[in-house]
């Protein structure tokens, strides 16, 4: 078994409703996701992927695709009725806003974030665990083997 990881950055801004410190506030990160997957390296000398558990291009894409094209300069809010009015005015001057069902937390972004990637890896390539930076030293992480 084989661990590949592979690091993204992102800008996103968001706020924390309800929250009893400064980031009621509306404010945004340099997010630095890390993204790790195992598997056992091919042995099939005709597979063009030989000794390799993915192509680090393909978790590239997937990963981009996914996660840095949807969520790069974007705002993230948890619906609330008090908000509505708010998030209303947003979306008639802005395209990236993403108005979701649970407090956007570094620690639920990450759940969000492994319930999109676990599909889309390819047979035989598992989500070990993914490590999201907040700032350059505030970070959470999930672990596939945590989640039972």
């Amino acid at each position: 078994m084989i661990r590949l990881t592979r690091e993204f950055s992102f800008e996103m801004s968001h706020v924390l409703g309800g929250y009893d410190g400064s980031c009621s506030e509306i404010h945004g990160h340099s997010y630095r996701l890390f993204v790790t997957v195992k598997g056992v390296p091919s042995a099939d000398p005709a597979d063009p992927k030989l000794g390799m558990v993915t192509d680090f291009g393909m978790l590239k894409r997937t990963i981009e695709e996914l996660v840095v094209s949807v969520y790069d300069h974007s705002f993230i809010i948890r619906e609330t009725p008090a908000d509505a009015e708010f998030v209303a005015a947003l979306r008639r001057r802005f395209t990236r806003i993403h108005v979701v069902g649970w407090q956007p937390t570094c620690e639920n972004i990450l759940v969000h974030l492994a319930a999109m990637i676990v599909p889309a890896l390819p047979s035989g390539v598992a989500l070990h665990s993914l490590r999201l930076h907040e700032t350059a030293n505030s970070f959470a992480e999930w672990f596939a083997e945590d989640q039972v």
